[in-house]
């Protein structure tokens, strides 16, 4: 990845206990420890601290919440067994990560999909950017190819045929209003706000930051047919963990469709 890995000290002293803790804290099938997740704040740790207070006691669940403010730390705490799961990406990025990396890392359940959507303080309308608009993009492989297709999408700029979620933009054939790109570690987005014509923010930080994106957004992405729905992870062998197989039920259950539905208000939409 690009993005330098960023993690809290409480989440560094949370994964030394959990490795020195062994199999027990990490997540192994048939495990009476608890089930150690991690997410990124918004909205999935919300989500899980949801399931946590309100349906995991009923399902005889102990589930351990423990928040990652940088989501590139997520995977490699996922495979070293420093917790059992995962909450906060997408299949692109998941198969690239596994990819570059060698791991085996694999979905357990969908659950929801933040739309990826552009924003600006200077402009009202997506075709007001004015020629030669710097806008910043995050800056890892998956998330960059997806935003510049959010912008050939609305017909800012047209990309390769056939481009696919490696798309930089030195593959981008068209570009009307002469866009100049920025590249950011996503996190950085919404921040840059000030400093540049329009961003494209992930969903998440774009909650983080109080942006509304079914109402902030100049363009947003489409629900329909989007690859892009975020799932439970873990590592492969421990999809049948029975704790993960309960956490897994709940988190498609009717009453977190509700509790997505009632908290984000289109900014967040369940996958289920």
């Amino acid at each position: 990845m690009r993005n330098t890995a960023k993690i809290t000290t409480a989440v560094l002293a949370a994964g030394a206990l959990t490795l020195g803790l062994g199999a027990c804290g990490a997540g192994t099938s048939g495990s009476d420890g608890p089930l150690i997740v991690a997410a990124s704040p918004v909205p999935h740790a919300e989500i899980l601290t949801y399931v946590k207070d309100n349906l995991a006691k009923k399902e005889g669940l102990d589930l351990e919440v423990k928040e990652f403010t940088d989501y590139t730390s997520q995977n490699p705490a996922t495979q070293d067994g420093s917790v059992g799961a995962n909450y906060f990406q997408n299949k692109p990025y998941l198969d690239d990560y596994n990819k570059k990396n060698g791991t085996d890392i694999v979905p357990v359940v969908t659950v929801h999909l933040e739309p990826l959507g552009l924003y600006s303080h200077k402009v009202k309308k997506a075709d007001d950017l004015k020629s030669g608009a710097t806008v910043a993009v995050p800056n890892d492989t998956v998330n960059e190819a997806r935003a510049l297709k959010l912008l050939a999408a609305h017909g800012l700029i047209t990309l390769k045929d056939g481009v696919g979620n490696e798309a930089t933009p030195s593959d981008i054939t068209k570009n009307p209003k002469n866009l100049k790109f920025k590249e950011l570690e996503a996190a950085q987005t919404p921040r840059s706000l000030d400093d540049v014509d329009a961003a494209v923010v992930n969903g998440n930080y774009a909650i983080e930051s109080d942006l509304k994106p079914a109402k902030d957004a100049l363009v947003l992405e489409s629900p329909k047919n989007n690859p892009y729905g975020n799932f439970l992870a873990v590592k492969k062998g421990q999809e049948d963990d029975p704790r993960v197989k309960k956490l897994a039920k709940l988190l498609t259950s009717p009453e977190v469709k509700k509790f997505i539905q009632d908290k984000y208000a289109g900014s967040v939409l369940a996958s289920f």
